[in-house]
């Protein structure tokens, strides 16, 4: 086989994968913008694109997102604007300082720690799911933003790891060369690692706000007010109250206003998603 050949079978492929996976979102923003008995015919078969594109289904679905018109969409975008940033924020602060520890502190029992840190990423989360609930409720944390954002400030093993592995790779000399100006442990991780290893804190950003964006089983679990409803679970609300096929066109046009960062944040951070694949592979 030659590899003029090799190279068309390969790229054949790529663009049959490709067509495979935007399948579903085409067909979500077509049926968003179809109108109801064209959202109906979606259901047994699919067209290009509609007759004669319904923009205003958009608008029309978010007032209908929950008791009242227009509040309960911007109610739980509020909150999960809140919720995700403060995630990020937490999950980047507290990943990078242990990996810096762990990268650059000489104590007793360090590899022992590290690896049992590695090894609690081989439990699932339904293991501590109960667990966590009582600990909350102990607290008087239920209803509040606190279970979903708390726990970020603790770091995550995975993105420990990558910060570790990065902080080891930079010079001894460096360090030294601080220490000798007067700099301290903070002031070092803070003014030298920190500007060094932004493509990592790039990755644990992107994929901690993806994950914070669209979790859903956290908010259902310990927010029960409407007010406190975050976008999962306010287009889960919708899907019960308008799930039927008469209103499949509100429904995707509501799914896809939820999903729309991600997507645009995806398109624009290609890059780091590329680069976050190798990240953690490198030998400290």
């Amino acid at each position: 086989m030659s590899v003029r050949l090799a190279n068309r079978i390969a790229l054949a492929i790529l663009l049959i994968g490709s067509i495979v996976m935007v399948f579903p979102l085409w067909w979500m923003l077509t049926t968003s913008l179809s109108t109801e008995d064209e959202a109906l015919s979606a259901a047994s078969g699919f067209r290009i694109w509609p007759s004669e594109p319904q923009w205003g289904n958009y608008p029309a679905a978010l007032r209908k997102m929950g008791s009242s018109p227009w509040r309960g969409f911007l109610d739980a975008l509020a909150n999960t604007v809140v919720v995700t940033t403060l995630c990020v924020v937490g999950q980047v602060v507290s990943c990078s300082l242990v990996g810096y520890g762990f990268a650059r502190l000489r104590f007793r029992g360090r590899e022992t720690l590290f690896v049992i840190m590695i090894a609690t990423m081989m439990l699932p989360a339904q293991v501590t799911m109960i667990p966590m609930f009582i600990l909350f409720r102990s607290f008087g944390w239920i209803d509040t933003f606190l279970p979903l954002v708390v726990p970020l400030f603790f770091g995550t093993p995975f993105f420990i790891f990558m910060f570790r592995q990065f902080f080891a790779q930079v010079p001894e000399a460096l360090v030294e060369a601080a220490r000798m100006d007067g700099c301290g442990h903070f002031r070092i991780w803070w003014q030298i690692m920190l500007p060094l290893c932004k493509p990592v804190i790039a990755i644990t950003a992107i994929f901690t706000f993806i994950g914070s964006w669209n979790d859903f089983l956290g908010p259902l679990i310990y927010l029960q007010s409407e007010d406190q409803m975050t976008l999962a679970v306010a287009l889960n609300s919708f899907q019960n109250q308008y799930g039927d096929f008469r209103d499949a066109h509100y429904l995707m046009a509501a799914s896809i206003v939820t999903m729309l960062p991600c997507i645009v944040l995806f398109f624009t951070a290609q890059k780091q998603f590329v680069g976050g694949l190798s990240l953690g592979a490198v030998k400290g």
